[in-house]
């Protein structure tokens, strides 16, 4: 687990709303996972949100364009 966490920690996504209104919700790590932070953009904004030993995962809601090491993803179509 420890490595798993280690290679995680730094990764990096950006979110850009493409239309208003987009949720980009953070996940806490652990036994139960919950909600730590919410944003919500217009169309137009960026968000830059990071992985760290809080965060374990990364929720979008809404029309918006994620780029990650991995790719592009396009969310809401």
């Amino acid at each position: 687990m420890e490595w798993e966490l280690d290679r995680l920690m730094g990764e990096f996504i950006v979110v850009k709303a493409e239309e208003n209104g987009v949720n980009v919700i953070g996940l806490t790590r652990g036994r139960d996972t919950k909600f730590h932070h919410t944003e919500k953009l217009d169309k137009g904004e960026v968000l830059l949100a990071q992985f760290t030993e809080n965060t374990s995962a990364i929720k979008v809601r809404g029309k918006s364009r994620i780029l990650c090491r991995h790719g592009e993803i396009i969310s809401g179509e």
